[in-house]
């Protein structure tokens, strides 16, 4: 099993519905999921915090295997 670490970025679609933006590590590359089939539409603080994911993510990759 891989331990992966993982965040979750809450968002809405384009219908107004809660969803996630997931955002993690592979083989030293930053990986975004977006909601299958889905826009994901993100509030400014939602958008701050996809930041930080994706911040923390490029330390992640960043560090040694």
């Amino acid at each position: 099993m891989v331990d992966r670490k993982e965040w979750l970025v809450t968002c809405r679609d384009v219908a107004g519905r809660r969803r996630d933006l997931t955002v993690f590590v592979s083989q030293g590359h930053v990986v975004l999921v977006a909601p299958p089939g889905e826009t994901a539409v993100l509030a400014p603080l939602e958008v701050g915090r996809l930041r930080a994911a994706l911040r923390d993510a490029v330390v992640t990759a960043s560090e040694p295997a």
